[in-house]
């Protein structure tokens, strides 16, 4: 449980900030769809640390040497913010886009619930599931084929797009999903400058690059 508990600390940590800026930029607290969100957010944050390896926990708050990709994070910090800032004021404030009919918003919570499981199936079986981009040489590293990776080599940024547009639909505000899908092109961009380091740096992966096809999405890409 001790090596779990920053896991579970940081999960819990992450739900509170993003309720702070929801609530505090609605400036009302009777938001049934935000406290749902909030709860799915929550469930993720306690079960993760709890089917992870834990040495992955400690690699996920403070990756270690190589990280490449400063400057996707950079891109999609202001946008992951903006998009919780815009559904609070939208929705609590000012009601620019706030039309999104309740069963859409349902739809929209249980696609976002859908993708955040994939997520911490693909970080269960992954123990390189690291939150930058960098071959974990100090941590053994190798080609992970089991669970949702034998679909598509990039499972969790295959499902993002579900979490990013349906987080926006669940809020309620159409803006805040049309920000989901600008936080999903960074993704893409992620994708391509991972996939090409994986190819070039870690043992295996251009063999398990022929046998599994597609990077996101099968049969497209």
């Amino acid at each position: 449980m001790k090596a779990v508990l920053p896991g579970i600390l940081s999960g819990v940590a992450l739900v509170a900030f993003i309720g702070a800026l929801l609530f505090g930029c609605a400036g009302r607290w009777d938001l049934p769809m935000f406290w749902a969100y909030l709860g799915v957010w929550t469930a993720s944050g306690l079960v993760g640390p709890l089917v992870v390896d834990p040495s992955l926990i400690k690699e996920r708050l403070r990756p270690g040497p190589g990280g490449k990709d400063y400057a996707i994070t950079i891109a999609f910090l202001p946008l992951g913010l903006g998009q919780f800032i815009v559904a609070g004021l939208d929705v609590g404030r000012f009601h620019w886009s706030d039309t999104v009919p309740l069963a859409v918003q349902v739809i929209g919570l249980l696609a976002a619930a859908a993708a955040l499981a994939v997520m911490v199936w693909a970080s269960a079986v992954n123990r390189f599931f690291s939150s930058v981009i960098r071959i974990q040489t100090d941590r053994g590293h190798y080609v992970v084929t089991s669970g949702p990776y034998r679909f598509v080599r990039h499972p969790a940024y295959a499902v993002s797009p579900f979490l990013f547009v349906g987080s926006g639909v669940a809020l309620g505000s159409w803006l805040a999903a049309l920000i989901g899908l600008l936080l999903f092109c960074t993704v893409l961009r992620r994708t391509v400058q991972e996939d090409r380091l994986l190819r070039e740096q870690l043992e295996g992966y251009a063999a398990y690059a022929e046998e599994v096809r597609y990077r996101l999405f099968p049969g497209v890409w």
